[in-house]
């Protein structure tokens, strides 16, 4: 057993305080929240079950993934028509400018706040080449 691989390693949870397992070998029956929103299920208010971790290799440090039991879960809770009008309004204030008010088909960059006509209205637009003429 590498060095690696017996650190991740903790079925019993003396260790860690919860049961361990080294990433991709965890037991049936357990999944994390990704694989259980695949399924159509949440954990829906059970503890943790074990987790999954490994080491990264850069800096050493670990990186964990939470399992949950799949018996144990519960189905998705479906959207109300009043989720898909919140979130319909959320997109539209993300895809619409503050400065201009023009709504675009994708999101406004967070990082400028305002559509890219608005941050920078000095840059010159290029000019399609005309074909050789002069």
């Amino acid at each position: 057993m590498s060095g690696v691989y017996g650190k991740c390693f903790d079925p019993t949870g003396v260790r860690h305080g919860v049961p361990t397992y080294p990433w991709r070998l965890a037991p049936d029956g357990l999944a994390t929240r990704r694989q259980l929103r695949a399924r159509g299920l949440r954990p829906g208010g059970q503890p943790i079950a074990a987790q999954a971790m490994r080491i990264n290799r850069r800096t050493g440090s670990p990186r964990v993934a939470y399992l949950y039991r799949v018996d144990c879960a519960l189905p998705v809770r479906p959207m109300t028509s009043r989720k898909w009008g919140a979130l319909a309004l959320a997109m539209l204030a993300r895809q619409t400018c503050p400065a201009c008010g023009v709504i675009y088909s994708y999101c406004i960059p967070r990082s400028l706040g305002m559509c890219v006509l608005c941050a920078y209205p000095t840059t010159p637009t290029p000019v399609p080449d005309q074909g050789g003429q002069p």
